[in-house]
């Protein structure tokens, strides 16, 4: 049976790709940085339709150690290396989210390198395309890169940047070992466990009633079970090494989500708000108030994006982006229940 490595198993989108690979048939491996987490993963996992799988083994392993990842990875002929800082708040210090994610991304690939490991797939992020760059209309693609010395590119965008491209490098650098990125733009989608994370906080926000004024902000949306699908069909796809795939299912405003939110949940919904907020009220709260500066980029002028290539190459077609945020909502709501 084939093995199959994903490290993160206990984050909203690793634990979605351990079930996509399940279902596929393959045999899985996760790392966790504490073993007393396979508990919470394994319940996630049922939460998910998987029940007790026993196809399913547990490592540990840090991002910032080399400890453990050779006997993770050991006998595995892919991995999936989903795992990522991704706060809810701006760290005080850039590196906090930079060094992690570059330095993690190449001892996995070492690890895969020397274990003989036939492809890793990356989870980058459309943060590493899209941003620093001058207004247009045209959509971004796998060819372009984010600016990292434009202003206003956040330490999360940097670090997305900047691990992908070391891994590049890597692959660039040894022969026999494939790599494939993955380049999803927001990802919501059903939550399996308790903790929605950062991906999905706005939407518990807004069904709670956090969120009395809305920015105009923009942000592309995918669900979190195409982008697993995504990551499957680019770690067996012959024609995926080399290649990054930007997932997408197209763009939505919060007050878009925030009016999907109250059209399809109905009652539910009734603490969403639809109100909205100037722009230059937001750009002026920035500079006093780290989360306005991080919406800053998002407002004003969408981030436009293709999946063209994913859905021609690979036969990916995404669910639509209101199905993704509905989910997200349903399965917050059957958690506070």
């Amino acid at each position: 049976m084939t093995k199959v490595l994903v490290t993160g198993g206990s984050g909203f989108l690793g634990s979605h790709c351990i079930l996509t690979l399940l279902k596929s048939g393959y045999e899985v491996r996760t790392t966790v940085r504490d073993l007393s987490k396979e508990k919470d993963v394994r319940a996630m996992l049922r939460n998910g339709g998987a029940g007790t799988d026993s196809r399913v083994s547990f490592y540990a392993a840090d991002l910032m150690k080399d400890a453990g990842w050779p006997k993770a990875v050991s006998g595995c002929d892919y991995v999936l290396h989903v795992a990522s800082p991704f706060p809810s708040t701006v760290p005080k210090d850039e590196n906090e989210l930079i060094v992690p994610a570059r330095d993690g991304a190449l001892r996995i690939l070492r690890a895969a390198r020397d274990a003989g490991v036939t492809r890793v797939v990356l989870t980058s992020s459309f943060a590493a395309i899209g941003y620093g760059h001058a207004p247009t209309d045209v959509p971004y693609d796998e060819t372009d890169w984010t600016d990292l010395d434009a202003p206003g590119v956040t330490a999360y965008a940097k670090s997305k940047t900047l691990a992908e491209r070391a891994a590049w490098d890597f692959v660039d650098q040894h022969d026999g070992l494939e790599l494939a990125v993955v380049n999803p733009t927001g990802i919501l989608g059903p939550a399996l466990g308790p903790d929605y994370g950062t991906s999905l906080a706005v939407i518990a926000n807004l069904l709670q009633g956090k969120l009395p004024l809305l920015p105009r902000a923009w942000a592309g949306v995918v669900d979190v079970r195409d982008i697993a699908d995504l990551h499957v069909r680019a770690m067996t796809d012959e024609n995926a090494a080399g290649q990054r795939f930007l997932g997408t299912a197209g763009l939505m405003s919060l007050p878009d989500m925030a009016a999907t939110l109250k059209q399809g949940l109905g009652v539910e919904a009734r603490r969403v708000s639809t109100r909205t907020i100037p722009d230059w009220v937001v750009r002026l709260a920035a500079r006093f108030d780290d989360n306005a500066r991080q919406a800053v980029p998002m407002i004003g002028r969408p981030h436009r994006a293709t999946s063209a290539k994913a859905e021609k190459l690979l036969g990916w077609i995404p669910r639509p982006k209101e199905e993704a945020v509905l989910a997200t909502g349903r399965s917050v709501l059957a958690r506070a229940r």
